[in-house]
C-alpha cells in the first residue's frame, strides 16, 4: 500500500471500526496513542509483540506476530507516542477486532490535537452532560447541599471533566465519569416524583459525589488516553478519598457567614452533613463490593441502585459489538456481567 492509497482511506474511530467489522473486513485509517508496547511470547516462546491502541473513546489490542512484516519495526514504536494505523480491520475468530496488512507512521502535530479532543459526537455528549450536571445541582433547594456542590464544581470541574467512570468495565474514557453522573442525576429526577418522601435535593448531591474520589483513582492526563496509577487511588481507594472530600468541602463551606445564616435550619447542617458521607459510603451496597457500610435510609438505597442500573447498562449495550457470537442472538460473557448476553428484542414498529 501506498502513502497515497492510506490517505485514500477513510479516517475512522476504534468505536466506529468495531460497530463496522461484524459484516466484514474494512479498509481504514485509525488515529491512536500507543498505551503501551511490550514484547511477549506464546506459549510455544514464539515472540510477538502486543501493542494496545487508545483513543478518546475506545482501546484495541494488536498482536503483531515474529512473521509480520511489522514485526521488526515494533522496536521504534514507543509507549505513549502518536501514531496512525493504516489497514485492513476485522473480526477475528480468537481475538476480536484485529488489522492485517497495514502500516504505521506517527502523527502530526495538528492531528494529535484533534485526537485528544476526542470526537466530535463524543464532546458535544460530554458537553451537553457537564451542562446538565450544573443546571441540576445548581437547582438543588438545601443552601447547605448547594454550596458543597458549587464549591465542588467551581474547584474540581476541569478534574471532574478528564476523569474515566471506571478503569475498565464501564465508562472506562476521559470524560466517563461525566456521562454516569449526568444519566444517574436524570433517572434520579424522573423516580423522585414517584417516591414523595425521597429527599432529592440528597440524592442529586449523593450522585455528584459518589465517585468523587475517582477524581483522584481514575483520572485522566490532558495529554493522553493512559490513565495512570495513583498512590492515594490505590491506599485508600475512591470511596475513602470521597469521604475525605465531603468533610474537607463542608469545612470550607462553613464561613463565619454561613455558619450563622444555617443555624435555624432544618434538618441540622451537621445533619445534612452525615446523610451525605452515609451516601457515599454505602453506595456500592454490601461490604462485599468495597461499601464500609450497607444502604440504611431510601436515598442511600436509590442511589445505590440508580448507579447499578446505569454501570450495568452500559457494559451490556458496549458488549454486544466485542463479544464473541456462540449462537444466533447469543453472546459470549462481557465481565463482570454475570452470564452470556441474549440479543435484546427490537422495539415495536407501528410502521413496518
Amino acid at each position: 500500500m501506498t502513502c497515497a492509497i492510506f490517505r485514500a482511506m477513510e479516517l475512522m474511530t476504534l468505536k466506529q471500526v468495531r460497530q463496522a467489522v461484524p459484516t466484514g473486513p474494512v479498509e481504514v485509517r485509525v488515529h491512536v496513542q500507543l498505551e503501551s508496547v511490550a514484547a511477549k511470547s506464546t506459549r510455544d516462546q514464539k515472540p510477538y509483540c502486543e501493542l494496545i491502541l487508545a483513543d478518546a473513546a475506545d482501546r484495541m489490542v494488536l498482536r503483531v506476530w515474529s512473521d509480520h512484516p511489522n514485526f521488526k519495526a515494533c522496536d521504534s514504536l514507543g509507549t505513549g507516542e502518536f501514531v496512525e494505523i493504516a489497514g485492513e480491520f476485522y473480526q477475528h475468530q480468537q481475538y476480536g477486532l484485529d488489522a492485517r496488512r497495514w502500516k504505521v507512521q506517527p502523527l502530526a502535530v495538528e492531528e494529535k490535537a484533534r485526537l485528544l479532543q476526542g470526537p466530535p459526537e463524543l464532546r458535544a455528549k460530554q458537553a451537553a452532560d457537564w451542562e446538565y450536571i450544573v443546571a441540576t445541582t445548581g437547582a438543588v433547594g438545601d443552601p447547605r447541599l448547594y454550596a458543597a456542590c458549587a464549591e465542588f464544581i467551581e474547584e474540581y470541574g476541569d478534574r471532574f471533566r478528564r476523569t474515566a467512570g471506571a478503569r475498565t468495565y464501564h465508562h472506562a474514557r476521559r470524560g466517563g465519569l461525566v456521562e454516569h453522573t449526568a444519566q444517574m442525576m436524570r433517572v434520579a429526577a424522573q423516580i423522585a416524583p414517584l417516591y414523595a418522601d425521597l429527599n432529592l435535593d440528597l440524592l442529586i448531591a449523593g450522585i455528584l459525589f459518589h465517585d468523587s474520589g475517582k477524581l483522584w483513582e481514575n483520572h485522566l492526563p490532558e495529554s493522553g488516553f493512559s490513565m495512570p496509577f495513583d498512590e492515594r487511588g490505590e491506599l485508600l481507594g475512591h470511596i475513602s478519598i470521597g469521604l475525605e472530600l465531603i468533610n474537607s468541602l463542608w469545612r470550607k463551606i462553613q464561613t463565619d457567614e454561613n455558619t450563622a445564616r444555617w443555624q435555624q435550619l432544618t434538618p441540622a447542617t451537621d445533619d445534612c452533613r452525615m446523610h451525605l458521607l452515609h451516601l457515599i459510603a454505602a453506595h456500592h451496597g454490601e461490604p462485599q463490593f468495597g461499601s464500609p457500610v450497607y444502604p440504611k435510609t431510601p436515598e442511600a438505597f436509590a442511589l445505590n441502585y440508580i448507579d447499578n442500573l446505569d454501570a450495568r447498562l452500559e457494559m451490556i449495550f458496549a458488549g454486544y459489538p466485542i463479544a464473541k457470537p456462540l449462537a444466533p442472538r447469543i453472546f459470549e460473557r462481557v465481565r463482570p456481567l454475570p452470564g452470556n448476553l441474549v440479543k435484546p428484542l427490537g422495539k415495536f414498529n407501528s410502521q413496518a
